[in-house]
């Protein structure tokens, strides 16, 4: 076994113990392998080893990645910082945009989504912290957002996204992500569909699990302390 497929298990024990102790099914989590500065054969290791969602943050890097894998069926899924000037190709290639924190970016997502590609699948980025560097929306302002996106053709809303600060207080995280799946059930309350809270990464996977988290990120755990991203990587 390698150290990826080894390191995935592991993984995967964690994200199981964890829903089993919030009484959940382990089947209700899912593990987005998170790829970013990795090459392509470290992604082809895991997917080998069973894993099929992966994450990308950077959309040259990624888009690179999605063309030399093309004929594995892997779902890529954006969770970086996006630009309004990189909308494009996101928009061509990926399967999910998980860090749309302005009309802008999903309107220009809605535009440039061939009609002939299915929906892509949106989660809203938001700041749980209220940290004036992080990127994401206001608490206060989800719901407007969520109704413009909603409103956009070739576009799923699926969700919302969050990333806290990393802080070794367990119940200030649990906290933050109690915040956003607040949000999410409030949101569906009024009608909205949302089935996907993306929070939690490898050191803090458990704690949003036990606060309702179906989707965790993890890429340290999996892949290992990354690598330098290239000079100019976007």
């Amino acid at each position: 076994m390698t150290t990826i497929a080894a390191n995935l298990q592991a993984v995967r024990e964690r994200v199981a113990r964890a829903a089993i102790a919030a009484g959940r099914g382990p089947d209700e989590v899912l593990l987005l392998a998170v790829s970013k500065t990795w090459p392509a054969y470290c992604v082809a290791e895991a997917a080998d080893a069973g894993q099929r969602l992966f994450g990308e943050n950077y959309v040259q890097e990624g888009v690179a990645k999605l063309a030399e894998l093309k004929s594995r069926e892997l779902e890529w899924h954006f969770i970086g910082p996006l630009q309004s000037n990189k909308t494009r190709p996101v928009a061509a290639h990926f399967d999910w945009v998980h860090s749309v924190d302005r009309a802008k970016l999903a309107e220009r997502l809605s535009e440039q989504r061939d009609a002939g590609l299915v929906p892509l699948n949106l989660c809203i980025q938001v700041n749980v912290s209220g940290e004036a560097s992080k990127s994401g929306v206001a608490p206060d302002e989800v719901r407007a957002l969520a109704e413009r996106i909603a409103a956009l053709p070739r576009l799923r809303l699926r969700g919302l996204m969050a990333i806290p600060e990393p802080d070794g207080d367990e119940a200030l995280l649990r906290g933050r992500f109690a915040v956003l799946r607040r949000l999410r059930d409030a949101l569906n309350a009024d009608g909205f569909a949302l089935d996907t809270l993306s929070m939690g990464m490898s050191h803090d996977l458990e704690l949003a699990i036990a606060e309702g988290a179906t989707m965790v990120r993890v890429g340290t755990a999996i892949f290992g302390t990354r690598s330098v991203r290239a000079e100019g990587q976007t």
